[in-house]
């Protein structure tokens, strides 16, 4: 999909320097993805604390049961 997107040179001059892909769209589009994966990331780490864990005991007993 074409897209015109007003992007900071120096930014992405510095992308391109860092990630060492060889044109802006390779950059851009793993600039993507990485924020992708962190955004998901940052989901999961909401999620500690939120789930019960079962017991020691009953970890234990699923075990012997398999």
């Amino acid at each position: 999909m074409a897209t015109n997107l007003q992007i900071d040179p120096q930014l992405l001059e510095r992308a391109l320097e860092v990630g060492g892909k060889r044109t802006k769209r390779e950059t851009v589009n793993e600039a993507l993805t990485e924020y992708i994966q962190h955004r998901e990331q940052l989901k999961i780490l909401d999620l500690f604390g939120t789930l019960d864990m079962d017991s020691e005991e009953e970890m234990r007993a699923q075990r012997k049961r398999s």
